[in-house]
């Protein structure tokens, strides 16, 4: 492979990439509300909740995977629309974040233990450890915006995120967000 230079369009997408599509059918199982689920999908039809611009790079040891990912602003009942969220298959790699646009949060879980929050947005960095499930969360009104680059060879593991889910739920208010441990967490 040769080098390159992508461009990032004001919206958030990088070009060239390969895009990801994320409707709310085929994520219906992280959200707590199945009622809710059911109604959008039978009065609005299958929702899109975000988008992932991934960048043309092998997934192979010594390469830096990229993505921008646009989480659309929304609700599903009572709880903001998020990302899927994932393990990386080989769990002693890390990520980066960078905000570009918009305001959310970041939920981390570990396999064996607790779950932590954290604030994200523009012009915010944001770190997931070696062995860290991330999700991603846009509690705002505009699409929260962000890049992200991890080691190309981590693989995903979707799987074991949904199954243990993240420890917490994000319920949106007049105001704001409420935080809502998950029973068991």
């Amino acid at each position: 492979m040769e080098g390159l230079v992508a461009h990032l369009l004001p919206h958030g997408q990088i070009e060239p990439s390969l895009v990801l599509r994320r409707y709310l059918s085929e994520i219906r199982g992280i959200y707590r509300d199945q009622e809710a689920v059911n109604k959008i999908l039978r009065e609005e039809g299958d929702r899109l909740v975000y988008e992932v611009y991934l960048g043309e790079v092998p997934e192979a040891e010594g390469h830096v995977a990229y993505c921008t990912t646009v989480i659309y602003p929304g609700t599903v009942g009572d709880e903001f629309h998020m990302t899927k969220g994932h393990f990386h298959a080989r769990r002693d790699t890390a990520e980066v974040y960078l905000g570009l646009r918009g305001k959310g949060l970041l939920l981390l879980r570990r396999e064996q233990g607790p779950y932590q929050v954290l604030e994200f947005g523009a012009g915010l960095l944001g770190y997931v450890p070696p062995f860290w499930a991330h999700r991603t969360v846009n509690i705002g009104d505009e699409p929260l915006v962000f890049f992200a680059a991890w080691p190309a060879d981590a693989g995903h593991d979707y799987v074991t995120a949904e199954r243990l889910g993240f420890g917490v739920f994000v319920r949106r208010l007049l105001d704001g967000y409420r935080l809502e441990e998950a029973l068991g967490s």
